[in-house]
């Protein structure tokens, strides 16, 4: 029924009333035309032609009732289906307003429709009088039993495609599904109207057939009849299977989201519980899109290791803890020159190159790169997540820094690298909603003047005393490069390089 409709939607959009229209007559056919003949067998009349062309009149008139083709919403809808100017918004909540409406519409329609086939035919069989009003009350309860098995979804299914269509990947629609009655309250009643209007078209059939009260099998093949003939293809096919739908598409949608893929939308095209759940999911799906978003632009401005930790401990785990790190300073050689004669957009250029060796060397050892200090870069090892061997880390890295730019840049490109050993406070520090993890003590601000006198000793990578005693393993060729007093520092410090060999380091020009 779904593919039909569908079908008929992307074929006939601007006439799709009149094929609604046309299904609305040929499906409840062949019930009341079983009504009709049972009226005429009853009678032991044999006006069946006569009984079968008053069927055909009243669905005509049953179906054009119910629909409404061209008119009101459908008028609408088809307006925008062939491309006037109509909003999207309005013609979707018509859709809505129509499937509420032939409700009741249709309760009424049928009803009346089936109590005036059921007297018209009683006549053409020769029945009068008390029998006709019989047959009024047969027709009209019938009718309104039959239309109760599909009083919800009869009306909703011919409407899914031009919801979707209206709708498309907005959510306009999301706030139009009405939650109650509940798909579950509209199946009981389905279901209670299958079982009084199958028993009593059983009963009906067996009064027709005077073996039915000398032969009882004759009981089970009625029922196995109208079940094959009449239950699976009307009340299964054309009811039941259509509603589990939008059941169907919430299945496939988690699907999707739990692989990852919050790129398209359930279709909310269903006035009940279901078609509300269809809307909240998309809100659902649209929030996880969203927190996807922003872990992806944080785990981008902010080093992932630290993001990863504030994602999933909260943001007051760095109120400031005591850690035993190595902290490194990249900084390159001779940059206010190359920022003079070059336009802001080679400088930039060249920076993000440089940062791009940095960045990956640093996070791959397990580092984090605190921040970016103009033409140069701040990184520890041993904070914010522990790290075993943390200052064979550090040097291993500014070797390899070292390294990539050389093979990167040629004497294009120079660099100093500083580091140190030893405690500070890593956490958080701001206010009024801005914070910043960072690093608070005397082994940064060593590490900075260290950086700063590889100026001096002409090395690429110089390391303090307190870095060399830290490593696991002394790597070979480091150079003592004496005792140096630093701005700020009333203690001298015992400084290494790595040989030229080891660390290709770059002399001063």
């Amino acid at each position: 029924m779904d593919s039909f409709v569908q079908w008929a939607w992307d074929r006939y959009g601007a006439r799709y009333s009149w094929v609604i229209c046309g299904v609305s007559f040929v499906a409840p056919f062949p019930i009341y035309l079983f009504l009709s003949f049972v009226i005429v067998a009853f009678e032991n009349s044999s006006q069946y032609l006569g009984a079968a062309a008053a069927t055909g009149v009243a669905m005509l008139v049953l179906a054009c009732g119910l629909v409404l083709p061209g008119r009101g919403a459908w008028r609408v809808v088809e307006r925008w289906a062939a491309g006037d100017a109509v909003d999207p918004a309005r013609a979707l909540e018509a859709t809505y307003a129509w499937s509420r409406g032939a409700v009741a519409r249709g309760l009424a329609v049928i009803s009346v429709c089936a109590a005036v086939l059921s007297v018209a035919v009683g006549g053409i069989a020769g029945a009068t009088g008390p029998r006709l009003v019989q047959y009024a009350v047969l027709g009209g309860i019938v009718g309104a039993g039959s239309h109760l098995i599909g009083v919800h979804m009869v009306p909703e299914v011919p409407m899914r495609p031009v919801r979707a269509a209206l709708a498309g990947a907005t959510g306009i629609g999301d706030s139009l599904p009405r939650s109650r009655p509940t798909f579950a309250a509209w199946s009981n009643l389905s279901i209670l109207a299958v079982a009084f209007v199958f028993s009593s078209a059983g009963a009906a059939v067996a009064a027709v057939f005077n073996r039915a009260s000398q032969v009882p099998v004759l009981w089970i093949v009625i029922g196995g009849a109208l079940t094959l003939g009449f239950a699976v293809p009307i009340t299964v096919g054309s009811v039941f299977a259509p509603s589990l739908q939008p059941i169907h598409d919430l299945a496939e949608g988690t699907k999707r989201v739990a692989a990852g893929d919050y790129s398209q939308r359930l279709p909310v095209v269903q006035d009940d519980d279901l078609g509300a759940l269809a809307a909240s999911f998309n809100r659902m799906q649209a929030g996880l899109a969203e927190r996807q978003r922003l872990h992806a632009a944080f785990g981008t401005y902010v080093d992932p290791a630290l993001a990863a930790r504030l994602l999933e401990q909260g943001d007051d785990v760095f109120t400031g803890e005591r850690r035993e790190v190595t902290v490194m300073f990249v900084d390159v050689r001779d940059f206010t020159p190359f920022a003079e004669a070059n336009t802001a957009e080679d400088t930039v250029a060249r920076l993000n190159a440089l940062f791009e060796i940095v960045v990956p060397a640093v996070v791959d050892a397990g580092g984090h790169v605190n921040k970016f200090l103009g033409d140069g870069a701040l990184a520890v090892f041993g904070a914010p997540n522990d790290l075993a061997d943390h200052a064979d880390a550090a040097v291993n890295v500014a070797v390899l820094i070292h390294r990539r730019i050389a093979e990167r840049f040629g004497g294009e490109l120079r660099i100093g690298i500083g580091i140190n050993n030893g405690v500070v406070i890593a956490g958080t520090i701001g206010g009024g909603g801005k914070l910043e993890f960072t690093l608070i003590g005397d082994t940064v601000n060593v590490a900075a003047r260290v950086e700063q006198l590889t100026k001096t000793t002409g090395d690429a990578i110089l390391l303090t005393q307190q870095c060399v005693d830290a490593l696991a393993s002394r790597p070979p060729g480091l150079i003592d490069r004496g005792s140096h007093a630093l701005k700020g520092k009333s203690a001298v410090v015992q400084l290494f390089g790595l040989s030229p060999g080891t660390d290709a380091s770059c002399q001063t020009r």
